[in-house]
């Protein structure tokens, strides 16, 4: 395949894949991103048909069914998406000789690690989530040994769509109290800076059969990542309510989360001399959006 052929962008509504759109867009790369009305992965045999549109230069899963909680009640739905489609996917692409990258998460891990996860820390998904997506991981895998790149990032931020950081700057305005968990730690990650890695894996014919952490520097609890959006939101002028930190055992939810979500990236840096600037920064880029933008929701 040449780089005249387009990417082929799967999830191209979601934060991750709209990134991925923007940015290879602004490169002047040719892209392809469906949202699911468009390319539907709960349907094997439209999938198939849709991806038999191309020639793709590679193809860049994005999409998932990331409702945590939902998932557990819509365990069918779930494995369809994350688990039964990425391995079409990767079928497709090991057929056409192109590379596939594909976006997993840290919640394939039980959380209970003491320091950050390696890649090659064993997983241990705690939710239908988290098996979902490392079955998908597995049929990614095992399509296309050595042609793929996965990529596992955590607590993913942009500007639109439903996130922790949109939810939060709702909720300021909205109650004069919000309870934050804070006894779970991980990296607050800008949707722009994981569609740089995802993109530079493409560029430099990297998917070659690696797993991948990318989430930006530091780590943080959800209280302080809360804390961090009402700081500057109230120097921007907002309202903002009264912050209170809470334990997990506080805020009960249908799905287990894990405590741990810090992804070590040290084999990033080494393998792609890719280092993701530090969350904060990454934070307060977005917040500059949407601060600056005259929106309130």
């Amino acid at each position: 395949m040449t780089a005249a052929h387009p990417l082929l962008v799967t999830g191209g509504s979601g934060q991750v894949g709209g990134a991925v759109a923007a940015l290879a867009s602004r490169n002047g790369v040719a892209v392809v991103a469906p949202d699911r009305a468009e390319c539907d992965l709960t349907d094997p045999a439209a999938l198939r048909a849709f991806v038999g549109r191309g020639p793709w230069r590679a193809i860049v899963n994005c999409a998932a069914y990331t409702a945590v909680d939902r998932a557990e009640s819509e365990a069918g739905l779930a494995h369809a998406i994350n688990a039964e489609a990425p391995g079409i996917l990767a079928e497709l692409a090991a057929a056409r000789d192109i590379p596939i990258v594909h976006v997993s998460t840290d919640y394939v891990f039980d959380g209970t690690k003491d320091a950050p996860y390696l890649e090659s820390d064993p997983i241990a998904p705690l939710g239908v989530y988290g098996s979902t997506k490392a079955a998908g991981e597995a049929a990614v895998r095992q399509a296309a040994p050595g042609s793929h790149a996965i990529v596992r990032t955590a607590w993913v931020l942009s500007a639109g769509g439903a996130n922790f950081l949109n939810t939060m700057l709702r909720l300021g305005e909205e109650r004069d109290l919000v309870r934050v968990v804070a006894d779970q730690h991980g990296s607050p990650t800008n949707a722009a800076d994981l569609a740089e890695v995802l993109l530079a894996i493409v560029d430099r014919d990297a998917a070659t059969g690696e797993t991948w952490h990318a989430v930006n520097g530091g780590d943080a609890s959800w209280y302080d990542l809360a804390r961090h959006i009402f700081d500057r939101s109230a120097a921007a002028g907002r309202k903002t309510s009264r912050l209170e930190p809470i334990t997990t055992q506080d805020y009960p939810t249908p799905a287990q989360r894990p405590a741990n979500s810090r992804l070590a990236t040290e084999k990033l840096r080494a393998g792609l001399g890719l280092t993701l600037r530090p969350w904060r920064d990454a934070v307060d880029a977005i917040l500059d959006e949407r601060l600056n933008s005259g929106e309130h929701r």
